[in-house]
């Protein structure tokens, strides 16, 4: 403990003091101007020697510290020196990298951000032992040696003990009509499921921060999600688990007549899924936001199966009794998807309830599989396959250490800051996130596309950008929590149950926030992993611990390569506040137009060209398809706007403190190292199943085209390397909208 050398020494000084009568000697002036001499000089020295250990450099000017050698031989290792970055500047850099790294045959995809993670899971694993005890007793079942053959012994047993808690799954149990037929009503169905397991089918039911008060939690409505992906593979899981857990129930096995259900089911899910609005109609928050009492719904947006009418209050108060909140027919809601209910009542009146039942219990079901025995899980190997060409599931341990972090992220991330995280990160960052939310603000002068007005309130919401980093000081408070999980209580040979128990207080813990005030302060994630958030409500960026090291970020790495990675992540996050997205909340969070409408239009029209530049590459993992220059909009906005606001801040370090050292080994300057350390940043490759199912949802654009699209619109990076204005690096024309 630090108090101790300090307590030490206070009781040294106590015992060597003379008593009263001692006679005190006399010092010389001589002798203390000599010891004030050597004083300064031991000083001196030690400044030295502290200076020469973490900037060492030999007599070229290169820096030789361990820092600055393994930096260089990374960045060597992972690039190719052979490619013209002018011509390529993604293979440029990352070529060695995509050389010597094989896709895992248990992921989909590989990246240096999947290395990073797998990384942090192994210091994780290395922790189980010193964990809480409430930590350890959610995953020893999985840890356990002897653990495969127990989950093996209970088979589907606490899959098919749970079933009845959600009426059935009527395709694997016999005389369903007769036992819940009567009784079914689709808005009990929907609400167990929701309020049981946070499980959203048909009706996605939510408490969340109104966009308007972001203040205040309110009651959402909201289209079902994640749907679209139908391999052939995927009704056969559904067959082969469906068999399974007749099987297992000693019940007859048709396969006909499994196989006619399953084709209902999934021409349901294909109905849903066409009456769903698309990525394009859901882009803007403004017209997403639709305020109304609760009663209206029952008015407006009526739904009917079998002659039954859904009744939305009964529904809400269904879910929110759950928690001991009344909800009355006044309370405000918010409909994120009008036109979404609208279409879906027609397509309820093509099916049964149970067709309704079959297609709500599976979409629950087909993610439970991953807590039963082997049997159950190959049951979506193929599926697997098909949708992200995987051929094995990752190693048990690993699994756990996942698992255990989604759900115990701040118990887990208490022992990962303890284990792994540097303190002194955390000013270093703050000083980065400083120069580079100035150059942000700095650079609105020079935008002649917004007006004066509107460049106020831009900086005003800039400087009001809450940073928060590494962890949250709640989680070294042991009473804060213990307060937390105080509720959880682990069986370490269930750990189906456990899952259950999870989702259950992970639910509840949802719903009981909506009379609860909003506490801006709170973080939106934990501190072990590897990533970097903005959240438009609480006006919030965040940068865990886990992204808090090389190659993005580190306490002995050069600036260049600091303000390639991190810098550009946190140039990233800031300009999120004033995407596509982010840039109807004001400072406070609030959805508000507090933008002219000119420069709106202004925004709309430079918005426009990145989507088509982005829409215009051609991936070919993905089977040549064209990403989705809409869809990965804001993520392009703030990629663009990142990459030029960090790069700014390091010339403006180095113009007050001067060029640093050379790395050793690698010609090129810093200037060129921060683009190729930011490149690098973004590393990796997929699977082809993985790439087109990428392109279908995922809000961000491949690393290739993140490095490829953010340089060819920053003539400085044209400019470091000296490229001619024919190369690929240099398009006729850029985009540029911050």
């Amino acid at each position: 403990p630090p108090l101790q050398p300090a307590a030490e020494g206070v009781l040294s000084m106590v015992e060597t003091v003379p008593p009263k009568s001692a006679k005190k000697p006399r010092w010389t002036s001589l002798e203390i101007g000599l010891l004030t001499i050597v004083s300064l000089l031991f000083i001196v020295m030690l400044a030295l020697i502290v200076l020469f250990a973490t900037q060492r450099t030999d007599s070229d000017g290169v820096c030789t510290t361990a820092d600055c050698t393994q930096a260089a031989s990374r960045l060597i290792e992972n690039m190719d020196a052979n490619v013209d970055p002018c011509d390529n500047f993604y293979q440029y850099a990352c070529g060695g990298w995509l050389k010597k790294n094989i896709i895992p045959e248990t992921s989909s995809r590989y990246s240096t951000f999947d290395i990073l993670q797998d990384e942090l899971e192994v210091v994780l694993k290395g922790l189980k032992e010193e964990a809480t005890l409430t930590l350890v007793t959610s995953c020893v079942f999985f840890f356990s040696p002897t653990s495969e053959g127990q989950i093996e012994k209970r088979g589907g047993a606490p899959l098919l003990d749970m079933l009845p808690n959600v009426f059935e799954w009527p395709i694997a149990t016999d005389h369903w009509e007769s036992v819940y037929g009567d009784t079914w009503k689709l808005e009990d169905a929907i609400a167990r499921l929701n309020e049981k397991y946070g499980t959203h089918v048909l009706v996605n039911f939510f408490i969340g921060t109104d966009d308007k008060d972001s203040n205040s939690h309110i009651i959402h409505f909201d289209q079902q999600t994640s749907l679209g992906m139908y391999p052939l593979t995927y009704k056969q899981f559904m067959i082969d688990l469906a068999k399974l857990i007749r099987s297992d129930r000693s019940l007859v096995v048709n396969e006909t007549q499994i196989r006619e259900e399953v084709t209902r089911i999934i021409e349901l899910e294909k109905d849903i899924a066409n009456a769903t609005d698309t990525p394009e109609d859901r882009n803007n928050p403004v017209l997403l936001y639709n305020n109304m009492e609760l009663g209206v719904l029952n008015a407006d947006f009526s739904l009917e199966v079998d002659t039954q009418v859904f009744d939305w209050s009964y529904f809400t108060r269904k879910i929110m009794g759950t928690v001991g909140i009344t909800v009355p027919d006044t309370e405000s809601v918010i409909n994120y998807a009008p036109n979404y209910f609208r279409r879906l009542n027609p397509v309820l009146a093509k099916y049964t309830k149970r067709d309704l039942q079959n297609y709500m219990v599976w979409r629950f079901v087909m993610n439970m599989v991953v807590g039963l025995s082997r049997q159950y899980r190959d049951t979506r190997k193929a599926f697997r396959k098909a949708l992200y060409g995987t051929t094995s599931e990752a190693a048990v341990w690993r699994q756990c250490a996942i698992y255990v972090n989604n759900n115990m992220d701040n118990a887990v991330g208490r022992l990962y800051v303890e284990e792994a995280f540097s303190g002194e990160s955390k000013e270093l960052m703050e000083e980065m996130i400083s120069v580079i939310r100035e150059v942000f603000i700095s650079n609105l002068d020079h935008l002649r596309w917004m007006d004066v007005e509107t460049k106020k309130a831009a900086e005003e919401k800039a400087q009001a950008i809450r940073e928060r980093i590494g962890y949250s000081n709640n989680i070294k408070n042991d009473t804060y929590l213990n307060n937390e999980y105080r509720n959880l209580s682990y069986s370490a040979e269930e750990y189906f149950e456990n899952i259950l128990q999870n989702l259950n207080y992970v639910q509840k813990k949802r719903l009981r926030k909506l009379r609860v005030k909003v506490n801006k302060e709170e973080w939106v994630t934990g501190a072990a992993i590897v990533n970097a958030f903005y959240s438009s409500s609480k006006n919030q960026i965040v940068f865990p611990a886990g992204i808090l090291q090389p190659p993005f970020f580190g306490k002995g790495q050069t600036k260049s390569l600091n303000f390639g990675g991190i810098g550009m992540v946190i140039g990233h996050e800031i300009t999120h506040g004033f995407d596509d997205n982010g840039r109807n909340y004001d400072k406070d969070g609030d959805l508000k137009e507090w933008w002219t409408p000119s420069s709106t239009q202004n925004f709309v029209n430079l918005s426009k060209c990145i989507v088509d530049q982005y829409g215009s590459f051609s991936w070919d993992l993905a089977n040549g398809l064209n990403l989705n220059g809409n869809n990965t909009l804001g993520e392009n906005i703030a990629d663009n706007g990142g990459i030029r606001q960090s790069y700014q801040a390091y010339l403006n370090y180095v113009e007050k403190n001067g060029n640093e050292p050379l790395l050793p080994g690698i010609n090129l300057n810093h200037q060129q190292l921060f683009f190729l350390n930011f490149a690098q940043v973004w590393c990796g490759t997929h699977r082809p199943q993985q790439a087109v199912n990428s392109i279908k949802v995922d809000v961000h654009s491949p690393g290739k085209f993140r490095v490829l699209g953010s340089l060819q619109n920053f003539p400085e990076f044209a400019k470091a390397f000296n490229c001619p204005k024919n190369s690929y690096m240099v398009p006729d024309s850029i985009c540029r909208v911050w």
